[in-house]
């Protein structure tokens, strides 16, 4: 999980997608009961197509492209290790997580030439992606950013956040995905859920999950309303 600081912005952060997102939409606000349509509920875009490779910051599993100009022997596809690291042939171990390409690429080239190349040329370049996170935010007891390893669902998500907190409608959960480049969104109802009565959605990363209830801001506990359970995605 991100430090809290951090954690803390995310609520601001999130309403803030969701008022933007959902203004030009207009719902009836009452429940409807709609039968869940897998066909509807796609998996979001890629999350290679989606990075932003300037800004992001490299996590386990994560695979790179390392080039040195010239040397080969030393260039190639590195895997992101649990401890955060890539190992690299003359070097050895050198940590990868939570740095840029571009500061990869400047640790490897002070690593490189400490001992081995004068001046070596690297450059660094995001091959996969597969450090994924998932925001879980509002009426929780532990808003904040959190690694996806492996297959999650919506149920999964809320516990890692350690639950709902007691002012939760735990019947009103949204999830914000992108889905074919928009955005999009669908409600559920933990309840059903826990109860068997519905499917337990799986949560990829980079979506936003909301849990409704009075923690979240006025406006925003409106539009979280508003949303018939459909358990399927809406476009805005």
């Amino acid at each position: 999980m991100l430090p809290r600081p951090l954690a803390d912005g995310i609520g601001l952060f999130t309403m803030a997608i969701a008022a933007v997102a959902l203004g030009g939409c207009s719902y009836s606000g009452k429940r409807a009961d709609i039968a869940y349509a897998p066909s509807t509920f796609t998996a979001p875009d890629s999350q290679f197509a989606m990075v932003d490779e300037d800004a992001y910051r490299i996590g386990p599993q994560d695979i790179v492209k390392v080039t040195v100009f010239e040397v080969p022997e030393v260039s190639g596809d590195f895997e992101v290790n649990a401890l955060g690291k890539i190992d690299m042939p003359l070097v050895g171990g050198v940590t990868a997580q939570n740095l840029t390409t571009t500061e990869l690429a400047a640790a490897l080239e002070k690593s490189l030439g400490a001992k081995y190349f004068q001046n070596p040329d690297v450059t660094v370049a995001l091959k996969e992606v597969r450090s994924q996170r998932v925001t879980v935010d509002g009426s929780i007891n532990a808003p904040g950013i959190y690694p996806v390893a492996g297959n999650l669902t919506l149920l999964q998500a809320v516990a890692m956040a350690k639950g709902v907190s007691e002012d939760a409608n735990p019947e009103r959960v949204v999830v914000f995905r992108t889905i074919d480049g928009r955005r999009a969104a669908a409600a559920f109802d933990l309840t059903a859920i826990r109860e068997g009565l519905s499917p337990d959605p799986e949560i990829y990363g980079n979506d936003i999950v909301v849990v409704a209830g009075s923690r979240s801001k006025a406006a925003f506990r409106d539009v979280l309303q508003s949303l018939p359970v459909l358990s399927i995605f809406r476009f805005f």
